[in-house]
């Protein structure tokens, strides 16, 4: 009776975490469609929300790290679903508080109270999804026991993950429309209720459970000495740097593609414009789903060098062709609006060239960080807390890319992305290479740290 229970004491937690694992995605996309609505009032505001999540990462990457290891998994995951319900109940309130409250001016234009309150939830949201993917991963692995089975546990993890990244952008272009000057973040609630719900039933469910915690740090524990950093490797080093282009290369192409196809005399999109935004948006999110899938079948024989040497030679093609072709030429992609339903829009060929990237990103942060942390031993988890603070690249980097497509143009803003692919290739033919086989990576004892 006790082995049973425990069974479905971890069958649950497994669901939690799935659901979880949807919510990192969830909450990180709500960014760019809901730029949209701040963009309509302030031209500079369209990834502000997106940069503040992502920054949160460059703060709490490592912290998140360490509290794993001196809390624990559960409390780590209780602790960021509280975090994350704040953070959306802020995004909520925005929508109801401040809109007639000025705080300061920019470019001569008032910011009101509003905005900075969304700002304040999309940053602590940040922490929010920042800790739960410093804790889904490896709890999956652990509840699935490990081995094959708690690959295949966050395989499917990874597969909610990219279906909410599929459905979110969908939802909010199908409640929005079409942006307009009325529009607000009220039509955007019910996305907010639900967010609230899912945290509130996950913190229940996983205070109710037993989760094992077999790298909680112990009083009295020896500790490993460390002559020597992640840092000291050159491959690690500019591992680190292709995360950061990584991320933003992987935020950016949908993002951007978001406010091209919204701007209805730069797209050509006359009617709902947003929603066809967002549709097109969600087949990016859709492809990467299939490019996972996709991975994790061939991995075992394909190399994550090769991959990435693949898929970013692919993808820099893709995005040269996007920018070249003419706006003029059109293609059929299916979008959706609550007034018609499902219907095939006539959208910019670019947009689909745009799209098809997600098969090129979706496979590209396995494939680094496996590089990256190659001959690293004990140094790895120091790697780990690192790579998730250049998470934050996903909010710098489409940042400027949205900057340059508000000054120059949206086409013209995607020589960016191209740019960073173009480090990532380099990074697979050559930087990925350890030179740095002479450091001891072992775990030794330090005895004066007993």
């Amino acid at each position: 009776m006790e082995k049973q229970a425990k069974t479905n004491g971890n069958i649950v937690a497994i669901i939690t975490m799935f659901f979880l694992f949807a919510m990192i995605s969830f909450v990180t996309n709500l960014a760019a469609p809901l730029g949209t609505i701040w963009k309509n009032h302030y031209e500079w505001a369209g990834m502000m929300g997106n940069f503040m999540n992502f920054f949160a990462y460059l703060i709490m990457g490592i912290p998140a790290g360490n509290l794993l290891v001196r809390i624990g998994y559960k409390k780590t995951a209780l602790l960021s679903m509280a975090i994350g319900f704040v953070g959306i109940v802020l995004q909520y309130l925005s929508s109801i508080v401040g809109a007639d409250v000025a705080v300061f001016s920019v470019a001569g234009g008032e910011v009101m109270l509003d905005f900075i309150i969304y700002l304040l939830g999309a940053f602590i949201s940040g922490f929010c999804v920042c800790m739960l993917n410093t804790v889904v991963n490896p709890m999956l692995n652990l509840l699935g026991g490990g081995g094959n089975r708690g690959n295949q546990l966050i395989q499917a993890g990874g597969s909610c993950n990219s279906l909410a990244g599929t459905l979110t952008p969908l939802f909010v272009g199908m409640l929005i429309g079409t942006v307009t000057p009325a529009t607000a973040m009220s039509d955007v609630s019910p996305l907010m209720f639900i967010a609230m719900g899912v945290f509130v039933l996950a913190f229940i469910v996983i205070a109710c459970v037993s989760i094992p915690e077999p790298h909680l740090q112990k009083k009295g524990a020896k500790k490993v000495a460390y002559t020597h950093s992640p840092w000291s490797f050159r491959h690690t080093v500019l591992g680190v740097v292709g995360i950061f282009f990584y991320v933003g290369i992987e935020v950016g192409i949908p993002g951007v593609l978001i406010f091209y196809l919204s701007d209805s005399k730069a797209s050509g999109i006359e009617v709902n414009a947003t929603a066809v935004a967002g549709a097109v948006a969600a087949i990016y999110w859709l492809l990467m789903l299939v490019g996972r899938l996709t991975s994790s079948v061939i991995s075992g024989k394909v190399s994550s060098r090769t991959q990435l040497i693949a898929t970013s030679t692919a993808a820099i093609f893709l995005i040269v062709l996007a920018i070249v072709l003419p706006s003029s030429l059109r293609v059929s992609m299916p979008a959706y609006s609550v007034e018609e339903g499902f219907a095939m829009a006539q959208v910019p060929v670019s947009a689909l060239m745009l799209v098809l990237c997600g098969l090129c990103t979706s496979v590209m942060w396995g494939g680094i960080f496996n590089l990256a942390v190659e001959g690293l031993g004990k140094y790895t988890a120091q790697a780990s807390g690192i790579f998730m603070m250049m998470v934050v690249g996903g909010g710098v980097m489409p940042l400027i890319q949205n900057y340059i497509a508000n000054n120059v143009g949206y086409m013209v803003s995607y020589w960016l992305p191209v740019a960073m692919l173009a480090y990532l290739l380099f990074y697979a033919v050559a930087g990925s290479k350890n030179v740095n086989t002479d450091i001891p990576v072992e775990d030794d004892v330090d005895a004066l740290n007993l």
